[in-house]
C-alpha cells in the first residue's frame, strides 16, 4: 500500500519572542510582542522592573521589531536610568513580609527552611543552610504564603457573598495586581505577600467582586465597598508603592 506524505505546513510565527539588545555596554533582553490592536510599532519599559517590550501591529511588524527598538538605543537607556535597584534575597537584606520590615538572616536550626522571629523588638526571616541557598528558601517562602493567605481571604469573601471561583493562581505579573477570566479563574500576584493586609485584602475582595460583576460599574463598586472598608486607602497604597515592591526578588526574563 502507498502511503501518501501529509502535506507541508509552514510554521507559524511566534507571536512573542525573546532577543537581545546590546545598550551601552549592557546586554539587555527584549520582548517582541505581536498586538493586532496596535497601531505601530511602539517601545515600553516598565518603570518598575526595567522590562523593555516591543509592541507590533502585525506579523510583519514583528520582523522589524529588534531593528526599531535599535533605534531607540538612546530611548531605552534613559527610561533604564530611572528604574530602581532591584533587591535581592540575600541575607542582611530587609524585606516588608505583610507590609511589615523583616530582615533576612542565616540561622542554625530551625522549625522549618524559613521561619519568623522577633528579639528586642527587631523582626526577622530566618533561613537555615548556605548562604548561596537562601535566596531560592526565602523566594519559596514567600510564595508558599502568598499562596496560603490568598487562598484563605478568597475563601472568606466569596463566601460572604455566596460565590465559587473555579479556580485560583499565583503568578509573577507586571501590570496588574489580581485578574478574573471569563470562565472564573482568578489570579493574583505573589508580590502582595510584600503588601500590608488591607492592601492585599482589596486586591482579593476586587476580583472575587468580577465574579458577581464582570465590569466596573457602579453596582461592582457598591459591592466592593461592601466587601472592604476602605477601597480608597488601598487604592492610593498599591499605587504609591508598585514600583517599591517589583524591586524585591527582581523577576527574571526568560
Amino acid at each position: 500500500m502507498r502511503l501518501m506524505k501529509a502535506p507541508f505546513r509552514r510554521k507559524a510565527p511566534a507571536l512573542v519572542r525573546r532577543e537581545l539588545l546590546k545598550i551601552d555596554d549592557n546586554i539587555v533582553p527584549v520582548t517582541l510582542r505581536l498586538n493586532t490592536r496596535a497601531r505601530r510599532l511602539i517601545v515600553k519599559v516598565h518603570p518598575a522592573t526595567g522590562e523593555v517590550t516591543v509592541v507590533a501591529p502585525s506579523r510583519r511588524a514583528l520582523d522589524e521589531a529588534l531593528d526599531f527598538a535599535r533605534g531607540e538605543q538612546d530611548w531605552i537607556a534613559r527610561r533604564l536610568a530611572h528604574v530602581p535597584k532591584p533587591i535581592t534575597l540575600t541575607p542582611g537584606t530587609a524585606i516588608p513580609y505583610r507590609g511589615v520590615m523583616h530582615t533576612i538572616r542565616l540561622a542554625p536550626r530551625g522549625p522549618s527552611p524559613v521561619w519568623t522571629s522577633t528579639e528586642d523588638g527587631a523582626l526577622f526571616l530566618n533561613v537555615g543552610g548556605r548562604a548561596e541557598h537562601a535566596p531560592r528558601r526565602v523566594m519559596d517562602f514567600l510564595k508558599r504564603e502568598a499562596r496560603r493567605i490568598v487562598d484563605e481571604r478568597a475563601q472568606f469573601y466569596s463566601a460572604s457573598i455566596g460565590v465559587t471561583p473555579s479556580r485560583i493562581t499565583m503568578r509573577d505579573t507586571t501590570s496588574r495586581w489580581g485578574s478574573c477570566s471569563s470562565n472564573r479563574v482568578l489570579s493574583f500576584s505573589w508580590r502582595l505577600i510584600f503588601a500590608p493586609e488591607f492592601a492585599l485584602d482589596y486586591v482579593v475582595a476586587h476580583e472575587v467582586a468580577h465574579l458577581v460583576h464582570m465590569n466596573h460599574g457602579v453596582r461592582f463598586w457598591k459591592l466592593l465597598h461592601a466587601m472592604v472598608p476602605d477601597v480608597e486607602r488601598a487604592q492610593s497604597w498599591l499605587g504609591a508603592n508598585a514600583t517599591e515592591l517589583h524591586r524585591y526578588a527582581p523577576r527574571v526574563i526568560e
